[in-house]
Formats: structure tokens, sequence, C-alpha cells
């Protein structure tokens, strides 16, 4: 059953209108005498900030995993800092609405546990907001209260990273610690905010934050990896969630609502045609190539042996173009289309590389009625408990520097059984000459794959210097089935030569933070832009 959430009260709609920079204007809109003076009232004050979860969007193209019908900046380092960037503007809008909350609905004549319940949404969604600007810019402005045109506020510093962490890890504990669970919440309240969401969110940033320190040597790396290994675990032993059957399946219709018990956040459409929330057209952004599989990803899936094609002996060079799928890792296929498989209504997968630069068609989240109906309703799976459980694993080995063979049972293994893989061991990596720190990256890259995380790791391990300057490859060219009405370039081994390395960059003295909008600059002084951008 999916909820709405979206029904607003006029003035909130206003407030939303009418916000143009990331924090000048003020925020004591809503001070109408006969608004917070309900439960129903604050329901709806916080309904808003679930407009603010991200919807579908081509973000893998960021990374070594995908690539689109044309170069992306991001990817090749091309880019120049904006006038302007939702990017940066939008998780202050966000962070605008929840402060608003926290400081309207304490004085509400309402129950305090309800009070404290909707503040707590709000506390999630503030830190939800950080997480994201963290991310991105590093230090940023901390705010944590509403602002008037001539707050003093709007002319300091952007705060210390450790300090706007600092404000994320509380807030999430807050929400933690007040939330109910998702089994409380039920069927009625699918979709909201639930504890466990709150703790899978702090595993996810914390894991970021303690390999950025480890690997970029900027912080206290044992601190941030202790909580994100104490946050996944608690939501593994809350018990509230589990591994969906299919994996497929966890990206149709199949795996939405209360009965999936892996979806930990999500981003909701509607529940039919006829009763519209949102609707997204991303099975149309599929099917025009917005997002290809490359080679680099494709070859990161394990053969069923549990080995990696350089040393499996179940791997064989390709005779034709679906023989990449023989004896692999059964993700592969959930998550990328072979020739000839059904596809569109009524239509077979072929390969049109107008469409599909890299010789791979993209398949998780492609509905044919969806894309036939142009009224998507697929939701969005924004957290899930698969990622809890490789959070837990890599936070344990970047801690402690090993991980035992039963939590590798409880975590990736889980995830390989899903794939019908062989299983990880501490004797089987020893064996075969791996490493399992790579292992376990690896696992979750194709556990994760377009699912918008695999550029964040490259930042956070410090590895996009070495893997985004590297030419994009596909499929190996088979002109009998991949046609020859679009141009293709090929490398000396037979491979579609997407993007040659030397129109590549990755410059480790800037591009590991984002450039701050130049419009932001000249509104606040005091904000000075990350190192190497002009």
């Amino acid at each position: 059953m999916k909820m709405s959430f979206y029904k607003l009260p006029v003035v909130l709609l206003l407030l939303s209108l009418v916000a143009c920079d990331v924090e000048r204007l003020p925020e004591t809109q809503i001070t109408d005498p006969s608004f917070w003076k309900s439960e129903s009232d604050i329901k709806s004050a916080t309904n808003y900030l679930y407009t603010f979860l991200p919807g579908f969007t081509k973000e893998e193209v960021w990374s070594d995993n995908a690539y689109g019908t044309q170069p992306d900046p991001i990817s090749d380092g091309t880019r120049l800092p904006p006038a302007t960037a939702t990017d940066y503007s939008a998780p202050y809008q966000l962070i605008r609405a929840a402060n608003n909350i926290l400081e309207k609905v304490p004085d509400a004549p309402v129950e305090q546990g309800i009070k404290d319940r909707y503040m707590a949404e709000a506390r999630f969604f503030r830190a939800f907001a950080y997480v994201q600007l963290v991310q991105k810019y590093g230090n940023v402005p901390l705010i944590l209260k509403t602002l008037q045109e001539n707050s003093p506020e709007l002319s300091q510093p952007a705060n210390p990273r450790r300090e706007v962490m600092g404000q994320i890890y509380a807030d999430l504990d807050v929400a933690a610690a007040t939330l109910p669970t998702p089994t409380a919440l039920g069927n009625a309240g699918y979709g909201r905010i639930a504890n466990t969401t709150a703790l899978a969110l702090k595993a996810r940033i914390a894991l970021f934050e303690g390999t950025r320190a480890k690997y970029h040597q900027d912080g206290d790396p044992t601190l941030h990896l202790t909580l994100a290994l104490e946050a996944a675990k608690a939501v593994m032993d809350s018990k509230e969630h589990s591994l969906f059957a299919s994996y497929y399946k966890l990206f149709q219709y199949a795996g939405e609502g209360r009965q999936n018990r892996e979806n930990i956040l999500v981003k909701q459409y509607g529940t039919d045609p006829a009763n519209l929330v949102l609707n997204h057209n991303y099975s149309l952004d599929i099917y025009t190539g917005a997002a290809n599989p490359t080679k680099s990803l494709v070859d990161s899936y394990l053969m069923k042996d549990g080995l990696p094609i350089t040393k499996s002996p179940l791997y064989q060079k390709p005779v034709v173009s679906n023989d990449v799928f023989n004896n692999r890792d059964e993700r592969l296929l959930a998550s990328v289309y072979q020739l000839g498989e059904p596809y569109n209504v009524g239509a077979n997968f072929t390969m049109q590389l107008q469409y599909y630069k890299t010789g791979f068609g993209a398949k998780k989240y492609f509905n044919a009625s969806d894309f036939a109906t142009r009224q998507a309703l697929l939701d969005r799976v924004l957290i899930r408990y698969a990622e809890v459980l490789l959070t837990y694993a890599e936070a344990t080995f970047e801690r402690n520097g090993t991980i035992s063979d039963a939590d590798l049972d409880l975590t990736i293994n889980l995830l390989r059984q899903r794939g019908n893989v062989a299983k990880l061991s501490n004797a089987f990596v020893q064996a075969n000459g791996l490493a399992m720190r790579e292992e376990i990256r690896r696992e979750r890259r194709v556990e994760l794959a377009q699912e918008n995380l695999r550029y964040w790791d490259l930042i956070r391990w410090k590895t996009a210097e070495v893997e985004l300057p590297k030419a994009v490859l596909g499929n190996y060219y088979f002109r009998d089935e991949f046609g020859v009405d679009t141009p293709v370039q090929l490398n000396a081994e037979g491979q579609i030569l997407v993007q040659d390395a030397s129109f590549r960059r990755f410059d480790p003295a800037k591009d590991y933070l984002w450039p701050f909008p130049v419009n932001e600059l000249g509104l606040n002084p005091a904000l000075q832009q990350n190192p190497g951008w002009k």
C-alpha cells in the first residue's frame, strides 16, 4: 500500500515557491493563528518534507558504472563552477522547512508524544539535507534556526565539516530514539520515516566519513567507522528488515509496499494511473540510453564459482554478445539486458547503438507498461537493507583490518546466495590470491549498481583519480548483432571505445569537492570557494 504525503496547505506551497536563495528568505511565513493547532496541521507541514526526497536521476553516469548518450562533465572532469545549483539550494530549502517545524511545533496544543514524533521526522530530514551538502561541498553553513533577511548567519563563513557531521549524528540519534518501528507504522504508515530509516542513514554517512577520513587522511576514521558499524548492527538486530527473494523484482511493482522488508526508504509515486501522487518517465530514460552499463561494471560481476573473470576457469571470451552472461552472478542478468530478451510491449531487446553506446542496456526499474503509458509509478528505493549489510561488512573490515567468516555469512554471503554465487571466506580469499578489501568493494559495486552510490564510493575511497580518467569501454562489438547504422570506434581488443582516456581527467587537488555556485559566493563574501575552483 502506498500512502500520499503531498496534500499540502496553500501556505506551505507558497513557502516552497518563493524560496530563491539558499538561506535568505525569512522562515516565519507560517504564523497564521489557525495553523499549528492540531496533529493534522503538524502532519501536513511535515508531509512537505517528503517532497524533497530525490526522484529518479541519471547520476550513475557520474561514475565508471554508466555512460549516457553523450559525455558527462562530472565524470570526465570538464565541468565549471555553476552560477546557481539546485544541488546546493534545494537542501537548504529542506533545512529551512525542517527548522520551521522544529520551532513552531513545540508551542502547538497537541499531545507531547505526537509533537515529538513529527519533530523527529523533521530532524531526520534536516540531517538528510546536510548529508547531501557535506558529501559534495565539505564545509558548509550550519543553520539550525529560521532566518530573517538581516540574520548575521547569512554573512558568516562555512562551518567545519566536523561540526556539520556532529549535528547530522545528533539529529539522527534523536530520530532513531523517537520514531516508531516499521512494524508499528504498519501498512498504513508505509513510506514514513521509521527508527531504522534514521539508523540506516547514519550508517551510510558514517561509513562515508570514516573511509574518507582514512583514505584522505582527514579526521578520525575509527570514530566514524565505529558509528557506522553500530548503526548498521542496530538495524540488523532490530529484525525489522530482511532481503527480498528476487533481486530483479526488487525494482518492479512486485517489490513495492510493506511486504518487501528490504526497503528502508523509498520515494513514492502513486498506486495506479487513476491515483497519481507523482509520476516519472525513467523507463523512457532507460530506453533512450540515459545510463548504459559500462564494460567496467559488467566485468566486475563474479562467475558463479565466486572468482572474477580474470581468475575463473568458467570464463571464456565472448563469441556472441550474450556470452558475457554465461555462468555469471545472476544479478548481472537482473541488471543488464541481453540481446533478444523480452523488453518493450510485444518486442525483444535489440542493440540500438545510437542509444546504448556501450552495447549494454540498463534493466533496473525498466517496466514495459510504464514505458507504454508514460505514467510510471514505480517507487525509487533510496535505502535498502542490502546496503546496511554491506556497510556493516565494510566498516568492520576497515576499522579492524579483518572480518570473520561469521560476519561475512551475516552480510555479504546473504547477497551472494541471492545471486547464486559461491560464498566468500577468508580461506577462499587466501587460496585464490584475492584481497578481502577488493572483494568487499566489488560486492558493494554489483549489488548497488545503477542506484547512484558508485560515484560517492570512488570519492570516499580516494580512487576517483584512478578510475574516472580511464577510457570508457563497452561490450565486444559483434557487427552481425549490433548493425552498422551508427559509427562505432573500437579498441585493439575489439571492444566498443565510447570515450577515450585522452578526453577524461580527474584533478585530485580539486575534484574531490564540488564548487560552490558563483552566485552564493556573491551573496556571502565570507563563503570561500573550494580549493582549486575558480
